[in-house]
């Protein structure tokens, strides 16, 4: 019998990680039970890739070698068995996944993924290589609003693979555009993957979320420039549409005005409505029509209104948001006991906080009672010092009866100002001043708005010539393509705007935005006429499917995790990582390195539950933040699904393709794609502000 070439690769890898365990235990001068580790290491992955299945192999192992490392005590074991589960229950970060799942199946059963290749199809119908670039907008916008790789690719195989096969694309560039643009599932949120690693690593969801937006597009970007400078260098490979192919027929009433006033679309229907013509169409048609029309012209408008209200602040109100996001803030609980009120920078009548202390309360010196404020030496700003034995509270000074010691003239009660604050905290300049000391504000004119900078005017400009070269090629054929993108698109535009909006800017936990965008894909599909009991009942049932598969792995991947750790094995690799004297980058690399290795044999969820808790702990010994960690294995492990021998990307798309195409071919167009994502690796350990520069922006 002939062996695959797959095959052999499987277990010629297989044979070389059993052979290197084997040296590494022969070697050792002494076997600990650190080395017994690694080889339960080295046994799992053997195991997953001899197709034993991951979650229960990884459980079995971790309860083998746990009870070997507890001296064969069945108690112990079991113990730590239940504490591992039961720590995975208690994670509520994983409520999301089930909730997201939910959302991508319903989506996809709504019927869009159609009309937006269509539309999108259309649309960049004189762009080189259309069909491939429209494949892989679609895959980006459909992998936004549904995260599940398998449904895009075999999707995108059944209804772009005969349409680019039929138009003469090459079998491998066809393959490779549905498989990598499918793939961009795993990165572009809402990714179960960021979550899975998130809760992994103890990193927040939210954070990566908003770090891996950018690092999305950009490598959606970088496949859509190379198909399109391909398609330019070997036009054979991606011949352009035929005029059938790029046809839209026209509604009749339509095809009436465009062949009795214009085919250019705002003129014609402004002179229909006008009544210059005899068109004989419906005012209510026209008026339909034409509110279509200018609805690109509408958004230009409020996007060009809030950004002239944005750009022309007066001075005052900028100085105010200034001071409300960084400047005076009060310490919490400051104004409640002894009516104590706490300042920023002396500003008001308040115990003054040395430098550096925290704004969320008074900071006691180390071995202080309960609640005493202590000053530095020297301090001024009517710092209260309590003396040694001081229990709690504000000591007072000597022949104080009770309170703060106050100065001459003061007020009863209060804590001496510095000269001209006021009692509270300070006013701002412009800020309303009070009418005869009644709290009274006086009535003033409003401060005038500066002008707009030149900056605006030349955005301004520069829309205004895109919205006039916008109508004036916009003609009916292209008005309908728009009419198909806002039945198509905008939906989905619309739920992934909700849901990822309210994570990103904190109005929503990933759990709670989850279950928006559940609701939300129920409503789409309902809207689309596509819900029925049937739907409902498959797309229940893939949920707890799939929701079941990442639950098991996390509760295989604690209990491995967990013997992995009491045996010693993660010490042993980090002293053996550091005594390799590696600098930061090389770290990175050697690391990187051995995730895209992995990603051959295994998939995604089996590196992030097996290799992500080994990896975690080294970053601190690098200065290596593990939100920009994540975003490098997040780019990384995209190479699982487009890496052969496995590539569920290419068994996918095989499943759902015509007999003549091979899987030798499938996986060669991979390659192309797999080269890019290493560039964009490379690009964001480069220039780390496209991850970072958004959490940043956003929560730090």
């Amino acid at each position: 019998m002939k062996i695959r070439k797959e095959l052999w690769f499987g277990f010629i890898l297989m044979a070389l990680i059993i052979a290197g365990t084997a040296v590494m235990l022969i070697s050792a001068p002494k076997i600990t039970s650190g080395h017994l580790g690694l080889m339960m290491l080295s046994l799992v992955v053997v195991a997953i890739m001899l197709g034993f299945p991951t979650a229960f192999t990884l459980m079995g192992m971790g309860m083998i070698f746990t009870w070997i490392a507890y001296e064969e005590n069945t108690t112990k074991t079991l113990t730590l068995m239940v504490q591992s589960a039961y720590k995975v229950m208690s994670n509520d970060v994983l409520i999301s996944i089930p909730l997201f799942v939910f959302m991508g199946y319903l989506v996809e059963r709504a019927n869009l993924i159609e009309k937006l290749f269509r539309s999108l199809h259309l649309a960049m119908a004189r762009v080189p290589g259309s069909l491939a670039v429209a494949t892989l907008f679609t895959c980006a916008v459909f992998a936004t609003a549904t995260g599940i790789v398998g449904a895009v690719v075999t999707l995108m195989g059944l209804l772009a693979l005969p349409q680019m096969l039929r138009g003469g694309y090459d079998v491998r560039v066809s393959a490779g555009a549905i498989t990598a643009g499918g793939c961009l599932g795993i990165l572009i949120p809402p990714s179960v993957m960021l979550i899975v690693y998130g809760a992994t690593a103890g990193v927040s969801v939210v954070q990566l979320y908003a770090g891996a937006f950018f690092p999305g597009l950009m490598l959606a970007g970088l496949y859509v420039v190379y198909v399109i400078v391909l398609a330019k260098l070997k036009p054979h490979l991606m011949p352009p549409l035929s005029a059938q192919d790029r046809f839209v027929p026209l509604p009749p009433l339509t095809q009436k005005i465009s062949e009795t006033v214009s085919n250019t679309a705002l003129p014609a229907l402004l002179k229909a409505l006008k009544g210059q013509r005899n068109v004989n169409v419906p005012t209510g048609y026209l008026v339909r029509q034409l509110g279509v029309t200018l609805m690109p012209a509408a958004f230009f408008l409020l996007a060009l209104t809030g950004s002239w209200h944005l750009n022309t602040r007066p001075v005052e109100a900028q100085a105010v948001a200034a001071i409300s996001s960084g400047g005076v803030s009060e310490p919490a609980g400051a104004a409640q006991e002894a009516g104590v009120a706490g300042s920023s920078g002396g500003s008001s009548g308040g115990v003054q906080e040395p430098p550096g202390a925290d704004t969320g309360g008074v900071k006691e010196p180390p071995g202080s009672g309960g609640g005493g404020v202590k000053e530095p030496p020297g301090s001024g700003g009517g710092g209260v010092k309590e003396p040694p034995g001081a229990d709690s509270g504000v000591k007072e000074p000597p022949g104080a009866d009770t309170g703060v010691k106050e100065p001459p003239g003061s007020e009863s009660g209060g804590v001496k100002e510095p000269p001209g604050a006021s009692q509270g905290v300070q006013e701002p300049p412009g800020a309303a001043a009070t009418a005869g000391g009644t709290g009274a504000p006086v009535p003033q004119a409003e401060a005038p708005r500066t002008p707009p900078t030149i900056g605006w005017w030349i955005g301004a400009g520069v829309g205004a010539l895109a919205m006039v070269a916008f109508y004036a090629i916009l003609s009916f054929q292209r008005l309908e393509i728009f009419k198909m993108l806002l039945g198509s698109f905008f939906p989905l535009l619309v739920l992934i705007l909700a849901v990822l909006g309210s994570i990103v800017f904190g109005l929503a936990t990933p759990t709670e935005a989850a279950a928006v965008g559940a609701f939300g894909g129920f409503v789409l599909a309902v809207a689309y006429k596509q819900f029925n009991l049937t739907m409902l009942r498959e797309s229940v049932f893939l949920t707890a499917k799939t929701s079941a598969m990442v639950c098991w792995l996390f509760v295989g991947s604690a209990i491995f995790s967990a013997a992995f750790a009491l045996l010693g094995g993660q010490e042993l690799v980090e002293n053996w990582v550091m005594s390799l004297n590696l600098t930061k980058t090389e770290f990175l690399i050697l690391s990187q390195v051995i995730i895209f290795i992995l990603g051959w044999p295994l998939e995604w969820t089996e590196i992030i539950v097996i290799f992500m808790p080994i990896f975690i702990p080294l970053l601190d010994n690098f200065g290596v933040d593990p939100l920009f960690f994540g975003l490098l294995v997040a780019l990384n492990l995209q190479t699982a699904f487009l890496s052969p021998p496995v590539a569920m990307a290419a068994f996918y798309l095989k499943g759902v393709s015509p007999p003549h195409v091979t899987l030798n071919q499938i996986f060669a167009g991979m390659l192309p794609f797999m080269g890019i994502q290493i560039i964009a690796i490379i690009l964001l350990y480069n220039f780390p502000g496209i991850g970072m520069w958004l959490p940043e922006v956003l929560y730090r």
